[in-house]
């Protein structure tokens, strides 16, 4: 399986639109490669780098969403949560809010990765987890994994 943009590159800088300083808005998004047996997929969006990547101390998470149908190939740019895939769910990011929240970095170049699950189950409704509770009901459902990972500096 794998997730790509067509905004930036794997490893390349997330381009300003779509952070704190600029519209901060979701970039688009594409996967392929989703197993056949797949019921459902999940997208976590975060930051190992916070606050301070020469002294990190916790992961800040940006994007949380859940039960994408396997139909989906990928988000186009700014989606709403009206406009969602049906079915697919929202968590809450570490601004305790449901949606995108983009880089925001408050010192130093911080790597945010967008990783996109594929699951052998559609979840129950979890109420908007925040990420640790979904990856707690992804526990043993997982069939595949992709990675996308870009930086930002303000």
């Amino acid at each position: 399986m794998q997730i790509f943009s067509s905004a930036f590159k794997h490893k390349d800088a997330v381009p300003r639109q779509y952070t704190c300083d600029g519209k901060d808005v979701s970039p688009p998004l594409h996967w392929t490669g989703v197993p056949a047996q797949a019921k459902s997929l999940a997208l976590i969006v975060d930051d190992p780098d916070a606050p301070d990547p020469e002294a990190p101390r916790m992961i800040w998470v940006h994007w949380v969403l859940y039960n994408l149908p396997v139909t989906c190939t990928g988000l186009p740019e700014a989606i709403a949560a009206a406009a969602l895939p049906g079915g697919t769910h929202e968590g809450v990011n570490d601004w305790k809010r449901t949606g995108y929240g983009g880089p925001c970095p408050p010192i130093g170049r911080h790597r945010y990765y967008f990783r996109l699950y594929a699951l052998d189950t559609l979840l129950p409704d979890l109420h908007k987890p925040g990420k640790a509770k979904l990856l707690q009901h992804m526990q043993d459902h997982g069939l595949a994994e992709a990675e996308l990972m870009a930086t930002y500096a303000r």
